[in-house]
């Protein structure tokens, strides 16, 4: 059990025996009354993203996870599929519940999966990823605005904006949390 006052993001609890990731964390210490905390959590299981308010000396029953490597194998629709690359033991994530992390995907890479009662709960992408354009549009002659974007596709299919002068065939880093271009890649 941990108290709500020391919760933050990422960390993991267990509300009505479903396992939630803390999206947000707000501290709100009113002039009058007791502290409270205004979470925005994810239930890991559903995709459902729900706001609870619990006063900040209330305990919460914090939830123990393990991570594990797991490879990218592919998509059948309902599900994305891991492999456990030490056992070649499968697990199937419902798409449903990780829409979010659809985009960033790439067959053959490896991620680390959340795991909670052997069962994987979540999928941990990097901070920043790097991935091949695969369509660009043409940007207009004379359209060098300062900060002129235009839109382009990655190999995971996702569209992004990224700055004119990048072309079809470059390689970009994004920034998985924001979707936003960082910067193009040698």
């Amino acid at each position: 059990m941990i108290k709500a006052g020391a919760l933050s993001k990422g960390m993991f609890i267990s509300l009505k025996n479903e396992p939630y990731l803390v999206a947000e964390r707000e501290f709100v210490n009113p002039g009058k009354g007791s502290a409270f905390v205004r979470l925005k959590l994810k239930n890991l299981k559903t995709g459902l993203v729900i706001r609870q308010v619990i006063k900040s000396q209330d305990s919460v029953e914090d939830i123990n996870v393990e991570t594990k490597d797991g490879q990218y194998l592919y998509s059948d629709g309902e599900n994305f599929i891991f492999m456990d690359s030490e056992t070649y033991e499968q697990f199937h994530i419902p798409i449903s519940s990780m829409e979010d992390k659809k985009p960033y995907l790439k067959e053959g890479e490896t991620f680390q999966l959340v795991m909670w009662d052997g069962e994987p709960i979540d999928i941990k992408l990097p901070y920043k990823m790097v991935f091949k354009v695969i369509e660009a549009e043409n940007a207009a002659k004379g359209d060098t605005v300062t900060g002129a974007t235009k839109n382009v596709t990655i190999e995971t299919g996702h569209r992004i904006k990224v700055p004119i002068f990048i072309k079809e065939g470059d390689r970009i880093l994004v920034n998985t949390e924001t979707g936003e271009y960082v910067e193009r890649v040698n």
